[in-house]
């Protein structure tokens, strides 16, 4: 279920770094499309790490906020993918510190496939559900990787780089958290006897 950064498959990099260059210079517009192009990684990410709507909503508002104001910082020779991953995580980490609301019932990790017939998409949602469940049963640690590493794609090193842990943490927390997820699917499936 790992789903690529959308970033670096919508735009070369060399295009990205381009607007990037433009929008530091001012450039609204480029400031924009670079907006556009990232939106929906980033309010998907902070679902994943929030479990909630509205607070997800408020937390990627501030995701491009903040980027417009540290902008001018960002190293254009190093990838924008994980500088922009960790703004985002460390953002939802201040919005869980500051009201930890809770899961809401409403959340929708991916918009299903509208070709997708009736009994696939019960299917999709009730995987969903149980995707949801499952994150909320880890610590925000845990959280923070797996959604990285296994619901965004990314890879070790880029977790590692977008947390600012090591590789070896990334592998220990990715490892305790699957075990997790195990024993709570398995505990959701198990069969009274």
């Amino acid at each position: 279920m790992a789903v690529p950064w959308i970033g670096y498959f919508m735009l070369e990099q060399s295009l990205l770094r381009q607007l990037i260059k433009e929008a530091k210079s001012g450039d609204a517009a480029a400031f924009e499309r670079i907006i556009i192009v990232h939106e929906r990684m980033v309010l998907r990410l902070a679902q994943r790490l929030l479990l909630n709507r509205e607070d997800a909503k408020d937390a990627a508002q501030e995701v491009f906020i903040r980027l417009h104001r540290n902008l001018s910082r960002f190293q254009e020779e190093k990838d924008f993918g994980p500088w922009l991953y960790r703004m985002t995580v460390n953002i939802c980490r201040d919005s869980l510190r500051r009201s930890p609301r809770g899961p809401s019932s409403d959340l929708i990790l991916e918009i299903p496939d509208r070709a997708l017939d009736p009994e696939q998409s019960l299917l999709l949602a009730q995987r969903q559900k149980l995707v949801l469940s499952a994150l909320e049963n880890l610590s925000a640690r845990e959280r923070e990787v797996i959604v990285l590493r296994d619901l965004e794609g990314c890879s070790t090193s880029e977790v590692a780089q977008a947390l600012g842990i090591s590789e070896a943490t990334v592998r220990s927390q990715i490892s305790t958290a699957r075990v997790k997820i195990k024993r709570f699917v398995m505990t959701r499936f198990r069969r009274p006897t």
